[in-house]
């Protein structure tokens, strides 16, 4: 007899964050993130984790008389009633997050991909079999490859916010992922550090922080340091074209691709830019910013302005993520996820929707080494050599520790509710009085 959802509990959740800096600003103390868990009548429980804030909140507790009832078996129909429900919030301005405007990426992320992911780990233990046997052609590998992700970072001390430190001085990493880093020097630090703990084969370097030529100097110095492994930089649009394309074809031996180098200028999409810099620079360019639907990814792929998507589930769904990945490798193109800060249950779920993407991905993004430590599940995956394995056990393969998400449960509601929803100039105007975010200019180039 199929199962059947009896229960659905949506638990908005808190952790710590480093100070680090973006094009957007700087991290927040606290990072949110809202806890989807399902049991059915078989005694199984599912679990799914998407971004944090009350609007998302709310979206999931509508979802609950839509799902409580329902087959699992069914959760393709349940889904996509979920999503007739979303009607066009008013202050969504269609740009999607082309420009890095944080306050819309509420918009781009799908939130019913928290349901989604829960229903399917439901189905999974029901049948036996991992998620990634029931995303698209099924396994594709068993193994999965996620890169070191780095990031510049601001000192703590020039705020009274609640940081954490000294956390963990168990080992490098666990110390210099609190310090302030703002030369190459100190990301070189910061990688080394990253792959002693972790063994990362490949890097990426958040950018849009410091001047276009300081931050190339951080990547040409990374590959010098590490010059087998695959190193790209994402400035989230900050350069101008013609900045991108001198920076790019000046250092072509550091770099293996470009993600998001410039964006929308002078009345031309990031589209119609990236396109041009490809042309100019024959350098594969990835994204997260001007193809997060599929009406973009039309746009965007007439204009040859992309080689890489960084399908991220929770913008795309999983099993939308997975049609993505498809149609890249029958096209030639490559598939690969975008992150941001999360718990270990989102780890988890990368690791089975990049087991089932067909084709040469890339290796995947992830947060989780900047918030390890404070995971939710008694069996969180463990990046080892770079490479997480897919789980022998059926669903998610994880287990839940409702303490430990009680817990964060609790921190949430205890943070200062301005924290709920992300806004990364807060922390900035510590450091620069009266910052305001601007998409062509790097954080800290005032």
């Amino acid at each position: 007899m199929q199962p059947i959802v009896k229960s659905m509990t949506v638990y908005p959740v808190a952790g710590y964050d480093s100070m680090t800096l973006t094009l957007s600003g700087c991290h927040a103390p606290y990072f949110t993130r809202n806890i989807v868990v399902l049991t059915d009548s078989l005694g199984h429980t599912g679990i799914g984790e998407i971004h944090g804030g009350e609007y998302t909140k709310q979206q999931l507790e509508s979802y609950i008389p839509e799902v409580v009832g329902r087959s699992v078996a069914d959760y393709r129909q349940v889904v996509n009633d979920l999503r007739k429900l979303n009607a066009r919030a008013k202050t969504n301005t269609g740009e999607g997050i082309q420009s890095l405007d944080i306050s819309q990426l509420k918009f781009v992320v799908q939130s019913e991909t928290a349901v989604e992911c829960a229903l399917m780990d439901l189905l999974g233990q029901f049948l036996d079999l991992p998620v990634a046997a029931l995303l698209g052609d099924g396994i594709q590998r068993q193994s999965v490859e996620f890169l070191g992700y780095l990031f510049y970072i601001e000192d703590t001390k020039k705020t009274d916010l609640p940081y954490l430190l000294n956390d963990d001085n168990s080992d490098a990493w666990g110390q210099v992922r609190r310090l302030p880093a703002l030369t190459p020097e100190a990301i070189v630090k910061e990688a080394q550090a990253a792959q002693a703990r972790y063994g990362f084969h490949n890097f990426k370097l958040k950018g849009g922080v410091l001047k276009p030529e300081i931050e190339m100097q951080t990547v040409v110095a990374l590959h010098q340091v590490f010059p087998d492994a695959h190193i790209n930089i994402d400035p989230n649009g900050a350069w101008s074209r013609d900045e991108a394309i001198a920076l790019v074809n000046a250092n072509k031996d550091a770099i293996t691709y470009m993600e998001d180098p410039c964006g929308p200028e002078n009345g031309y999409s990031g589209r119609e830019t990236l396109s041009e810099f490809k042309q100019a620079t024959h350098v594969p360019v990835a994204t997260n910013m001007i193809a997060t639907d599929w009406r973009q990814f039309q746009h965007a792929a007439a204009l040859k302005s992309v080689d890489i998507v960084l399908a991220d589930p929770h913008f795309w769904g999983l099993n939308g993520s997975i049609r993505m990945a498809q149609l890249l490798n029958d096209w030639g193109m490559t598939w690969g996820s975008h992150s941001n800060n999360h718990f270990d249950i989102t780890l988890a779920t990368y690791v089975q929707v990049a087991a089932a993407a067909p084709g040469n991905i890339t290796p995947v993004d992830t947060h989780y080494i900047w918030q390890d430590g404070q995971g939710l599940l008694d069996d969180g995956p463990k990046i080892r050599n770079g490479q997480v394995p897919l789980p022998d056990k059926p669903g998610l393969g994880v287990t839940l520790n409702m303490d430990r998400l009680l817990a964060a449960n609790r921190l949430y509601q205890q943070i200062d509710p301005r924290y709920y929803d992300r806004d990364d100039a807060r922390s900035m105007q510590y450091l620069i009085p009266n910052w305001q975010y601007n998409a062509k200019k790097p954080a800290l180039v005032r």
